[in-house]
């Protein structure tokens, strides 16, 4: 059964899917929501992304067609595709481990090195950015897409994300990474408390039951 892929731009989502993939996904176009038909010319994706470079107002863009594993294809070949892990970290109270770095709440993650698998990349990660040193492997979770510009390129990031557990309690927040607060949440309660975080990253937090 084919995908929809979410990714987000600036924050809003772009939906790529099958005709029945994005009925389902119950947008009816307006001022603010484009649905439209992907007609193989990857000018068109380019032409959107502009379009939600310039107008923040835009609540989502939904893109369909048959085959949209090509759509997938095309839209990935507008960007620079860069892969990254990262972890859901619990303690024994069943916390989760949040930090507080460029005007956002995010979760641990960075990008996947040379000859790293992303579980590998998602543990080391953790641990560069938290100074958590015992950390427990646990399920892959999700995977999620934003983008972002980079010195004029546009940059399209992978993120394997993985559940993870650790025993220690002492962190020590990578400040060379701009991070600036860290520490446990009962997540639930915390995301309801308003703080300002990514969209992938509340949509990981909300994911887990």
């Amino acid at each position: 059964m084919a995908q929809n892929y979410k990714i987000y731009h600036n924050g809003t989502p772009i939906f790529l899917a099958t005709p029945e993939g994005a009925a389902a996904l119950g947008f009816k176009p307006d001022k603010t929501t484009y649905i439209a038909p992907y007609l193989g010319k990857k000018k068109m994706l380019k032409q959107y992304l502009d379009l939600l470079d310039k107008n923040r107002a835009v609540r989502a863009v939904v893109i369909y067609h048959e085959n949209v594993e090509a759509l997938w294809a095309d839209f990935q070949a507008c960007f620079v595709v860069l892969e990254a892990a990262g972890g859901y970290v619990q303690n024994p109270r069943g916390e989760l481990l949040v930090f507080y770095r460029r005007g956002s709440w995010d979760l641990p993650k960075g990008k996947i090195d040379d000859g790293e698998t992303p579980a590998q990349a998602a543990i080391r990660e953790v641990q560069e950015e938290t100074g958590l040193v015992h950390i427990e492997l646990g399920d892959f979770i999700a995977h999620t897409y934003h983008t972002y510009t980079l010195k004029g390129v546009r940059v399209l990031k992978k993120t394997w994300w993985f559940r993870m557990r650790t025993s220690d309690s002492h962190l020590v927040p990578q400040t060379e990474e701009d991070i600036e607060q860290i520490g446990w949440v009962e997540p639930k309660s915390w995301l309801a408390s308003g703080p300002v975080v990514y969209p992938n990253i509340r949509e990981i937090i909300e994911h887990i039951p």
